[in-house]
């Protein structure tokens, strides 16, 4: 029988099983951003992939909850910044439901406003992704949402900050997987 399967209880998942299993797969760490005038926003975002090539596609999952998802829809635009090994501040600062609304909370971090769409690129990124947005699909709790790349701009030699077991570190820094019982 395979060792894997005898570890795992044959009942079916509960939302905190599937929260810790994806958990097992590590995932890069993004920063959405959005600005219009006064209006912006950011979110700190693990769900993001490259789609298609032709035409050019990346997707992200929003919370539909979440404060930018009214935004992203109104103004069409938006940036994806990959955050370097080095910005787990800036990754925690975008999560915290506490920060400020709106453009100011911008004032925080250090960037500069993208050739394409005025979102903000944030310094220091690893990559980042101007999009605009092609298409949207409700999925439970959450949004997918395609973005048309208009243009990206990425930094040689930074390491990615890496998000895995709900811990922020690089690759190197990543922990053995250790299999355990899901549920009894």
């Amino acid at each position: 029988m395979n060792p894997i399967a005898q570890l795992y209880a044959p009942l079916p998942p509960q939302p905190a099983d599937l929260r810790r299993c994806c958990g097992r797969f590590p995932t890069g760490v993004t920063v959405v951003t959005a600005l219009s005038g006064d209006v912006g926003g950011g979110m700190t975002a693990s769900a993001f992939t490259s789609v298609s090539l032709d035409p050019m596609l990346v997707l992200i999952c929003i919370r539909n909850t979440c404060s930018i998802r009214p935004l992203l829809l109104e103004i069409r635009q938006f940036a994806v910044n990959i955050l370097a090994h080095d910005q787990r501040e800036c990754a925690e600062y975008f999560a915290d439901p506490t920060r400020p609304r709106g453009s100011c909370q911008f004032d925080a971090v250090d960037w500069s406003p993208g050739s394409c769409t005025g979102a903000p690129i944030l310094a220091g990124a690893s990559a980042s992704l101007e999009c605009e947005l092609a298409d949207v699909h409700e999925a439970g709790d959450h949004s997918v949402v395609f973005g048309r790349v208009l243009s990206c701009a990425m930094t040689d030699g930074l390491d990615p900050l890496v998000f895995f077991a709900s811990n922020f570190g690089t690759v190197a820094d990543l922990p053995p997987a250790r299999l355990r019982l899901v549920r009894s």
